[in-house]
């Protein structure tokens, strides 16, 4: 019975204190292009542009364009940009914020470019369809044009990017390959030879429009599986879960 009471004042807790936490992170002050630490578990250092010395991250730190930063093992950072979207990004993940601009008449102009690592973005609604919002690898570049959707990129420089809410474009290069091939008078033949592979020419551009509960692969050389639907099975994960949850926090009506 004991316990029993203290899960309820415990759910009972969560249910009054979550909206009111939310509406906190929602008002937090950000500067004229700039983000806002609103959440970190473990760490994170940012290193300023030009800089080869960083620091350490707290909640409520500003972050700039040009702002390196690196999340430690087991760490997890929230930010919230001036349009009031959220990024979020997992352990050892680098990135580099490139742009984070607003203006009510002009939009938004945000540009971050992803080294490796997992980020989650939640772009707001309010100004939907005005300027860019963009999360940038070496090998995509996805540019919102709905709300909700994650984007991973590892080692190798491949990349999976699924969208939870909303449509997506996303553009890239993939590399164009051609085969030698010589020309020549009839000689007397000789024994067997390397015969030179084939090698890229060139780079050709992708272009895929991704919907809600789709998702799509590109290659550690850029190029692009065809984008399909993902089940909630295969994309269930410590890391999914938590962005699910933070976002009932932030975004509950």
């Amino acid at each position: 019975m004991f316990l029993k009471r203290i899960f309820i004042y415990s759910s009972l807790l969560f249910f009054l204190v979550s909206p009111l936490y939310g509406q906190r992170i929602m008002t937090v002050k950000v500067g004229k292009g700039k983000a806002t630490v609103t959440h970190l578990d473990g760490w994170a250092n940012v290193f300023p542009e030009g800089k080869e010395t960083g620091r350490k991250l707290a909640v409520n730190d500003s972050l700039s364009p040009g702002d390196y930063v690196i999340t430690g093992p087991a760490s997890k950072l929230e930010i919230v940009l001036s349009d009031r979207s959220i990024l979020r990004f997992a352990d050892n993940s680098r990135f580099r914020i490139v742009n984070a601009d607003y203006d009510e008449e002009q939009g938004r102009d945000v540009k971050v470019n992803i080294t490796v690592g997992k980020a989650w973005a939640h772009v707001s609604k309010k100004i939907q369809g005005k300027g860019n919002f963009q999360l940038i690898c070496e090998n995509a570049v996805a540019g919102v044009r709905g709300t909700v959707y994650r984007m991973n990129v590892h080692d190798d420089k491949s990349v999976l990017i699924r969208v939870y809410d909303g449509t997506l474009q996303v553009t890239g290069k993939k590399p164009v390959y051609e085969i030698p091939v010589t020309l020549a008078p009839p000689q007397k033949i000789e024994g067997p030879k390397p015969v030179p592979g084939p090698h890229k020419v060139s780079l050709e551009e992708w272009v895929f429009i991704i919907k809600s509960i789709q998702q799509i692969m590109v290659k550690s050389d850029g190029t692009p599986e065809q984008p399909r639907y993902f089940t909630e099975q295969e994309d269930r994960d410590d890391w999914v879960d938590w962005n699910r949850y933070r976002d009932r926090i932030l975004f509950s009506e």
